[in-house]
């Protein structure tokens, strides 16, 4: 009898739907991380053994891969380095690939193909075919913005900057997620995608770092998170109050390159390319629908004054941004109070004019919301919703998310497409880690190769990680002139051409394939060190 119970409770339990809940794991990876790093070190064992690295299942080193932003530099660039990582035999030694900004968007490719890294070649084909293509039509771009205009609780300019920007260098509409990935890469590197929290950054109070991986999305120093597939829903006190749906990689990419996200430079982009495009579009979202959902010409109810309103937006960007700001809130205010009676149109007018005036990117509901947690700062507590931007702006490289405690990484392979200093990403990861006590290796680089740097960087020292550092343009592949091709290959170039394409990732491959005995020595040497 008390067998029979149990097996009817155990029934009764395992029927019972699980409720969705914000979970702190402080110095613990998740259980599906855990298994994947468990297969992937047998991987990189076999690997080192082929490279004539011998070691033993505990002596296996933690490797991680990462890329800065850099716009399609950065994507094209990661991808050429990858490709020759491939060839060298040494991408098996790779415990995980992380990524800010661009570097998210090759990423974005890559994980699109199961176990990718067994077939390179043939994804490397199809990626180049496509950014060498005509790209996305005005028609899928504006019906993308409209789901995203009417599916969501948070509508920001993020969904703007995914349609209007994001698309016009990856050339396309990815809507799959990133939990439909989770069975699909067990012979790949684990993925990481770095983005900050907006709030924490301005105010230096709460932490700052945010990850989304396959499985969990939350903050990185903090020890805090939620599963991926529920990120972006409304909770409360630790439980999921509302559901929204998962965040597509199209948004994915967008908020990892939102790079506007963060200073003046959003009204420029406001004035000089999406205001009057975000009104045409709003515009032909509206043309045949009436104020109740259905179908039918416009009519008088439309509200008036719109024209006013998006005017309004057009303002002179060379005006006192403050007063600027407060103009257009009192303005817009003031116009849309008296179109309440139209509802839902103008309740959506009203909803893009906010996040542009206000200059709203990456806008989600806060999973962590009047939680009471002693570990967790008090400020990512209390605001029902967090502001998540590009990890660009404030280091370009995605270190601190990969070096929480847990994962141990032993190496860090940073590949670096930055713009101006290729220095910054590492100094700035070494100063923040020493203010937080993070272990890492001090970065001594000779003044004078600011402007024109080696190929081949190695920080070390007493149990800290090693750091390899490998700016993208330098001296050894690009001659006496690596400032030259910066310039020629700018962050804010338009989408490349198939040349462009295949110069750039020729440059990034040339970084590993010169550099295959150092980065073995490198490898060799933590190996032993464990």
């Amino acid at each position: 009898m008390i067998k029979i119970y149990l097996t009817l409770v155990l029934q009764m339990s395992a029927s019972k739907p699980k409720e969705s809940i914000s979970r702190i794991l402080k110095n613990v990876l998740n259980k599906s991380e855990q298994e994947f790093v468990a297969g992937r070190r047998n991987t990189v064992l076999q690997t080192l053994n082929k490279l004539k690295i011998q070691c033993s299942q505990k002596e296996v080193p933690n490797i991680a891969l990462l890329g800065s932003g850099g716009a399609q530099r950065a994507m094209v660039g990661l991808l050429g380095s990858l490709v020759q990582l491939d060839k060298a035999g040494l991408l098996d030694c790779i415990l995980y690939l992380s990524g800010v900004s661009g570097s998210t968007w090759c990423m974005a490719s890559l994980y699109k193909e199961p176990n990718w890294s067994t077939k390179l070649e043939t994804v490397k084909e199809k990626i180049i075919e496509r950014l060498s293509g005509p790209g996305v039509s005005l028609t899928d771009a504006m019906a993308k913005l409209k789901k995203y205009y009417y599916g969501k609780d948070f509508f920001s300019l993020t969904d703007v900057w995914a349609v209007l920007v994001v698309t016009s260098y990856v050339k396309e509409i990815d809507e799959r997620t990133l939990t439909e990935q989770r069975k699909q890469h067990n012979k790949d590197p684990f993925p990481i995608y770095a983005v900050i929290d907006k709030q924490s950054k301005q105010s230096n109070d709460g932490d700052p770092w945010f990850e989304i991986s396959p499985h969990e999305a939350g903050y990185s120093l903090t020890g805090a998170f939620v599963d991926t597939c529920d990120f972006g829903s409304q909770f409360d006190n630790g439980l999921k109050k509302k559901h929204q749906d998962e965040m597509d990689m199209l948004y994915l990419q967008a908020m990892c390159s939102s790079a506007l996200a963060d200073g003046e430079a959003t009204w420029k982009w406001i004035k000089a390319i999406s205001v009057p495009e975000i009104k045409s579009v709003l515009d032909k979202m509206d043309q045949g629908k009436d104020h109740t959902g259905g179908n039918a010409s416009k009519t008088t109810q439309e509200p008036v004054g719109e024209d006013e309103c998006y005017q309004e937006l057009l303002n002179p960007v060379d005006a006192d941004p403050s007063a600027l700001e407060q103009s257009s809130k009192t303005k817009l205010t003031d116009f849309f109070r008296g179109q309440r009676q139209f509802g839902q149109t103008a309740d959506k007018h009203k909803k893009t004019a906010r996040c542009i005036t206000q200059r709203i990117w990456g806008r989600n509901y806060n999973f962590l919301h009047n939680m009471t947690d002693e570990s967790v700062p008090a400020a990512l507590l209390q605001k029902e919703t967090r502001d998540l931007i590009d990890a660009g702006l404030l280091i370009n490289s995605p270190y601190l998310s990969m070096l929480r405690k847990e994962r141990n990484i032993d190496l860090f392979i940073a590949l670096d497409f930055s713009d101006g200093d290729p220095f910054t990403t590492v100094r700035e990861a070494a100063k923040t880690c020493k203010k937080l006590n993070i272990p890492f290796p001090e970065v001594n680089v000779p003044s004078d190769e600011g402007k024109k740097p080696k190929d081949f960087y190695v920080f070390k020292g007493q149990n800290v990680p090693t750091v390899i550092h490998m700016p993208l343009f330098n001296v050894v592949n690009c001659g006496d002139k690596p400032g030259d091709w910066r310039k020629k290959y700018g962050i804010l170039k338009g989408p490349y051409s198939a040349e462009m394409i295949t110069e750039v990732m020729g440059v990034a491959g040339k970084n590993i394939s010169n550099n295959i005995e150092k980065l073995l020595e490198e490898i060799r040497a933590v190996a032993e060190a464990k």
